[in-house]
């Protein structure tokens, strides 16, 4: 089965680094094959025989730990659930580099989410999908009024992609 692994918080400064390299060799030590790395902020694709997305995010998260001795955490998609993201997307993409989807560890707490208010991150926008947010912002992903509400509102493990990310990573995973 085809993996894009997200890892959340790498090489933002010099204490989170981790050099694609050793990434790679982290997976492909724990069995994986077709490993591949995109960009220096932490995704990788891979060939997997295990059908578990939660347990091969777990072990590469150990793998990291051990050989690393960093401490992240890791989203992994599916090809075919990438797709689905892809397909799924609600909103228009008139830039993809403001454009982006948070990538969520489990189902969005619709309620918690619903309950803020548009107008209170306008002219931004986000709607909820299966266990992704879409999020546009207009005025670029730097300081945006919506990160902040959402880090008060969000449960569990999160990580956040550029559109062109988004869907260079698809079609790393499918080809």
């Amino acid at each position: 089965m085809r993996y894009a692994a997200l890892l959340r918080g790498i090489n933002v400064n010099s204490g989170t680094a981790i050099a694609m390299p050793d990434l790679r060799a982290v997976v492909e030590r724990l069995g994986h094959s077709e490993v591949r790395t995109h960009l220096r902020s932490g995704n990788v694709v891979f060939t997997s025989a295990d059908e578990r997305p939660e347990r091969v995010a777990s072990l590469i998260e150990r793998g990291i730990a051990e050989d690393l001795g960093r401490t992240v955490s890791v989203i992994v998609r599916t090809a075919a659930e990438l797709r689905r993201v892809v397909e799924d997307n609600p909103l228009e993409v008139p830039d993809p580099t403001r454009f982006a989807v948070l990538f969520l560890s489990g189902p969005p707490d619709r309620a918690a989410l619903e309950g803020i208010d548009p107008a209170a991150y306008a002219p931004e926008e986000m709607r909820i999908g299966a266990r992704e947010l879409y999020l546009y912002f207009p005025e670029g992903m730097r300081r945006t009024r919506l990160d902040p509400l959402l880090a008060k509102r969000l449960s569990g493990t999160w990580t956040t992609r550029n559109w062109n990310t988004v869907t260079r990573l698809l079609a790393l995973a499918e080809g």
